[in-house]
């Protein structure tokens, strides 16, 4: 089976990761490292965010006038000091302070308006392209054949899903915005510096790279240790999934292995303990020697500017506050402007593991010319010396298929038997198109599977499998997954076809009963006849049973197969079967063996053949008898 088969690429790319919680720039650029390469990378990223093209220039504006206002204030504090508070009178000037305090005001007030703008502006456009990418690639991974998810686990399209492409609403929030932002807040307060004293800017501009190293010194600590800790939450989180499932509690509870499980989560939570207190210890480093250093620089300008003013250099108070004010504001942006190159290769690679998947192209697919099944020769199924080999078996392996013809007419009850692994359910994906042959023809309806639209085909086709899945819903709603405009009495009428309705009636709820995560709630003979009653309100030309009854009890399967016969009723059935006493009543047996058809006929002219048929059944028998 190509399940068993985890050398492909999709597979090996799961394993990247994006965005590094933390912020460990190291671990980032490795990840950035591993991104694929797609073509045009960034004229596709444009092309997502082009419809919004207004509402992202007004974002740039609203932007560039939010940064510029953020330098306005000390400005204004300068002349607060200078004219309002220390004029050239020596008292106060009342009308002056007034009116620059209320200047000033007025900035903040628009400054603060034009920022929740900005916000709603970037988190809509932010979060509609992620919506619509989201659905785009959730559509797309719709169409992709089987093959595909047998070979990718789950977790890892989820996470394409959910996080790569949760992270697009934060591209314009914490990399566009913050990219523009932060340029713009750094031009404007270098000009701003200079305009109120060029001899102190030269003494910042020497002392901000000391402050900057040893803010990206401790930061870089932090983050490691950070990046360490959020691996061990998704461990935990990891283990909690695992053993707090219902199929992990019952695996807990069979081995009693409850204590052991309790085990390891408490080593995990140990370990997550001392991250979590490394981390707020290193953290109170950073904030005390960034602090250290914020204090250090206005202490080192006072005493340039005393310098300065001893040199009969005009500088004045409000020079030295507002120089001051300016220049602590400068870190923060100078600082997310020494990641502008980090945070673009992030959010590109975030793109490009999201356009990998958009790109796929799925391995079947409807032919240019694809028709719908012919409706007169509905039921008709015909093998044409069939080779099939799983997309991802080595160029060794041998086909799970080797040169299998037969065909089954409309109406007729087919079966297929034979030891494990000898290619029995490969015919049953094979019908409804789940994977492509690799040489000969699989006929419906008189047609070339590969001819018909899929959804012509899947249409016409029912499927009984050996697992039942059922969603965590009401029994209604996973009926009407089969027919989502069913009736009541639609619901009913297959119910009782299936031989389920007196059950569903039984229970408190009826039919508006939740039957709980795969169906847990309910017996494995219930949720077998619930599938089948699903299959009936499909109505489908032909039903294929996949060992529908293999997991059962005796008792159970009585009663499955009893509704199975209801089921096969009029309808061309292919039967996948273990238990051979449930075919015995078939109109053609095939027997597969290492890939072949060996045998068919009916019961009783294969179990007087005493070929590999008779020998099964003996087996069974004898089992039975035992």
């Amino acid at each position: 089976m190509s399940g068993m088969h985890g050398g492909s690429q999709v597979g090996r790319m799961g394993k990247q990761r994006t965005r590094i919680s933390g912020g460990d720039a190291d671990a980032q650029r490795e990840a950035n490292a591993e991104a694929p390469r797609i073509p045009d990378l960034l004229a596709r990223i444009v092309q997502l965010f082009a419809p919004h093209r207004r509402s992202l220039a007004i974002t740039a504006v609203l932007v560039v006038i939010g940064a510029a206002l953020t330098v306005l204030p000390p400005l204004l504090t300068k002349r607060a000091f200078d004219f309002g508070l220390f004029p050239a009178s020596g008292r106060p000037d009342f009308p002056v302070l007034i009116e620059i305090v209320g200047l000033m005001v007025l900035i903040y007030v628009a400054s603060a308006a034009l920022g929740v703008w900005q916000t709603f502006l970037t988190a809509t456009v932010g979060n509609r392209v992620m919506g619509a990418l989201r659905v785009r690639l959730f559509g797309h991974l719709q169409k992709m054949e089987l093959a595909f998810f047998t070979r990718t686990k789950t977790g890892i399209i989820q996470s394409r899903l959910q996080n790569d492409v949760g992270g697009v609403a934060s591209v314009l929030t914490n990399t566009v915005s913050s990219v523009l932002g932060n340029t713009v807040t750094v031009i404007a307060a270098f000009v701003s510096m200079l305009v109120l004293s060029w001899q102190l800017t030269i003494v910042a501009v020497i002392l901000m790279p000391i402050l900057v190293f040893a803010q990206r010194r401790v930061g870089r600590v932090r983050a490691k240790i950070a990046t360490k800790t959020q691996e061990s939450l998704s461990d935990m989180t990891a283990i909690t999934q695992e053993t707090l499932s219902v199929s992990g509690i019952l695996l807990a509870k069979s081995f009693n292995q409850q204590g052991t499980e309790v085990g390891r989560y408490s080593k995990e939570n140990d370990n997550q303990i001392g991250l979590q207190v490394r981390e707020q210890m290193s953290g109170q480093w950073f904030f005390a020697t960034v602090q250290i250093f914020l204090a250090i620089i206005p202490a080192v300008i006072y005493i340039c500017a005393a310098w300065l003013i001893l040199g009969d250099v005009p500088v004045t108070a409000g020079t030295i506050v507002a120089f001051t004010t300016v220049q602590a504001r400068l870190m923060w942006p100078l600082l997310g402007l020494m990641r502008v190159a980090l945070d673009l290769q992030t959010s590109q690679a975030l793109f490009a593991r999201i356009f990998e998947y958009v790109d796929l192209r799925p391995a079947i697919a409807d032919a240019p010319n694809a028709h719908p099944a012919n409706a007169a020769k509905l039921g008709r199924i015909e093998f044409d010396d069939v080779v099939f080999a799983y997309p991802d078996a080595g160029a060794d392996a041998r086909p799970t298929l080797k040169g299998v013809s037969f065909a089954i007419e409309p109406g007729q009850f087919a079966a297929f038997v034979g030891p494990s692994g000898a290619g029995k359910t490969t015919v049953s994906y094979l019908i409804p198109r789940f994977h492509d042959v690799t040489s000969g023809r699989i006929l419906f309806a008189g047609d070339d599977v590969r001819e018909l639209e899929q959804e012509s085909l899947v249409a016409n086709i029912g499927i009984v499998s050996q697992e039942t899945y059922l969603f965590h819903a009401t029994i209604a709603e996973n009926l009407r997954y089969a027919k989502p405009g069913a009736s009541d009495e639609e619901l009913v009428f297959a119910a009782q076809a299936a031989n389920i309705h007196d059950t569903i009636v039984s229970f408190p709820d009826g039919y508006d009963t939740v039957v709980g995560e795969r169906g847990y709630r309910l017996s494995g003979g219930e949720k077998q006849r619930i599938a089948i009653a699903r299959v009936l309100l499909k109505d489908p030309r032909v039903l294929i049973l996949d060992e529908a009854t293999s997991s059962l009890d005796s008792i159970s399967e009585r009663v499955v197969q009893d509704a199975l016969d209801t089921a096969s009723a009029g309808r061309t059935t292919i039967a996948i079967a273990h238990r051979l006493s449930t075919i015995v009543s078939a109109d053609v047996i095939f027997v597969v063996d290492g890939g072949r058809i060996v045998e068919r006929g009916s019961h009783a002219e294969l179990a007087a053949a005493g070929g590999v048929y008779a020998g099964l059944y003996r087996e069974q028998v004898s089992s039975a008898g035992a």
